[in-house]
């Protein structure tokens, strides 16, 4: 079985390249393959017996549909895991949370003048699902671990957005928990290849965040959580979880 791991951000999948030792699962990565491909560099190692491919996309849609496609056609994942941060755009959520997506939508997807749902192009679905067998798994690693998983709709789009107003909107109109740049397109592209994935967000903004907030400590920070947490991921997965 290989497993494609991705982020869209270089500081999102640092930690797997760690070779410092400081968290004692994320050693994959201390001997591996590096190639360029479509703009963009891979990392290959194997753990436990799986095939691993890490990349990150660059933000935004189209970077990370790329990617993904890549990694399930060039080096034919059979499981993708994305881990990343995401604005929080319901008032539950605040920062650090971590949230795993049940259902992906775009919220910048607009063909309503036709009469369509905001989201929906025809042959297509304004929501698409993770696997729900990668879903339970992470709550059994959360439970293990001693983390609070919490789970939710998340909404996609080529925008970072900042206004309160139109976070409503989303929250309103897809009944979304949270916002982020990547997940649906990667959602959209594994569906249509079949491959079962699984989306993993770090809160970093939210409604009640402080003025000295500073995003990219935490981003370093979330990043360290969030890789180990989908480590630990692959041990169960390694140790026939899927099977």
């Amino acid at each position: 079985m290989k497993v494609a791991i991705m982020g869209a951000m270089p500081e999102e999948i640092e930690p797997f390249l760690d070779t410092s030792g400081h968290d004692p699962l994320l050693k994959l990565f201390n001997k591996h393959n590096e190639i360029q491909y479509g703009s963009n560099t891979y990392h290959e190692a194997t753990y436990k017996g799986l095939d691993v491919v890490l990349g990150y996309s660059k933000i935004g849609k189209v970077n990370a549909s790329l990617s993904a496609a890549t990694m399930i056609e060039k080096f034919g994942a059979d499981i993708l895991l994305f881990t990343g941060v995401a604005g929080a755009v319901k008032k539950e959520l605040k920062i650090g949370d971590l949230i795993a997506a049940t259902a992906l939508c775009q919220h910048d997807l607009d063909i309503s003048l036709f009469g369509h749902a905001y989201g929906y192009v025809p042959e297509g679905a304004v929501y698409v699902k993770p696997s729900e067998k990668l879903i339970t798994l992470a709550h059994e690693v959360a439970k293990k671990r001693g983390l609070k998983l919490q789970e939710g709709t998340i909404a996609t789009g080529d925008q970072f957005i900042a206004s309160k107003e139109r976070k409503d909107w989303i929250a309103k109109t897809f009944n979304a928990d949270a916002i982020e740049m990547e997940g649906a397109a990667v959602a959209v592209v594994c569906d249509a290849l079949k491959v079962p994935f699984f989306i993993l967000r770090a809160i970093s903004d939210a409604a009640d965040m402080d003025a000295k907030f500073d995003f990219d400590a935490f981003l370093k920070d979330s990043a360290k959580v969030s890789s180990s947490f989908v480590v630990a991921m692959l041990d169960e997965i390694a140790n026939g979880y899927l099977k």
